[in-house]
């Protein structure tokens, strides 16, 4: 006669790990579709101004960023506390737009050159004369669409 051998309670079965992988390349690729890439460093400080009419734009990927303003805490001791212009990730002088604009149009396609705005972010505290001498500069290079970025809302609400 055989034995029976009784199955002890309380025992807990293993967990599967079969669909793991599955799991761990699932939220890879969603943290890969979901994450943006910061395209600058901020060097300067930039407290935006505020307006009560503002605007979305449409193509992101159309527009080319300058930056004015103080140079950040980081790198006041090295630059000074005079407003500077920021250029992609360097401080530049107003002489140094035209090269920026032309580099910027020649990274994009031919047919897209005339969609491209160029964005302002200029400290509210930075001097008008330095937007006044960028501006000037964008004229040169006839790059006429620009794009003052502020905030939405007036200085009253804040």
């Amino acid at each position: 006669m055989a034995k029976f051998n009784k199955k002890k309670s309380g025992d807990m079965p293993a967990i599967s790990t079969a669909s793991l992988p599955d799991i761990v390349f699932m939220l890879l690729f969603f943290f890969m579709v979901a994450t943006v890439m910061r395209q600058n460093t901020l060097m300067v400080e930039n407290n935006l101004p505020f307006a009560d009419q503002v605007e979305k734009l449409d193509k992101k990927d159309l527009v080319m960023y300058i930056y004015a303003g103080k140079p950040s805490e980081n790198y006041a001791k090295q630059y000074g506390s005079s407003a500077k212009i920021q250029l992609n990730d360097k401080f530049a002088d107003v002489s140094e737009i035209a090269a920026f604009i032309a580099a910027e149009r020649a990274s994009k396609r031919e047919e897209l050159v005339p969609f491209l705005t160029t964005a302002l972010k200029v400290d509210s505290d930075a001097n008008m004369g330095l937007v006044s001498d960028i501006k000037k500069e964008l004229r040169k290079v006839n790059a006429l669409k620009i794009n003052y970025t502020t905030k939405k809302g007036s200085v009253v609400e804040q």
